[in-house]
């Protein structure tokens, strides 16, 4: 969360913002990041600065593998080889899901 934040204080002096107030982050259903404790983090780094008070929005990313027998792209919801529900293949190429991303960035 810091090394977000930080992103957001620079680009909120680069554009010389008074205040954020929305931060949104892309997170992987895969990332192991605990949502509830990246919004406790976000009110501690964010105390003092001009993005104290934003809303943190975060936006889920679905686990995507795609499958190098049948070429299907498949959902998965654990681990990082699934099986195709296609072709019963198994399948290691995880196209999303390990996301942590700053998205979005509004403020004035």
């Amino acid at each position: 969360m810091e090394s977000a934040i930080d992103a957001v204080l620079h680009q909120a002096r680069v554009h010389q913002a008074q205040r954020v107030h929305r931060i949104v982050l892309r997170i992987g259903t895969l990332a192991g990041v605990e949502p509830d404790a990246l919004r406790f983090a976000f009110d501690v780094v964010t105390h003092g600065t001009v993005a104290a008070g934003a809303e943190l929005a975060i936006e889920s990313v679905p686990a995507q593998a795609r499958c190098a027998t049948c070429a299907a792209d498949f959902t998965i919801t654990t681990g990082f080889i699934a099986t195709c529900p296609r072709c019963g293949q198994l399948s290691g190429d995880l196209r999303s899901g390990r996301e942590l991303e700053l998205a979005r960035i509004e403020m004035s």
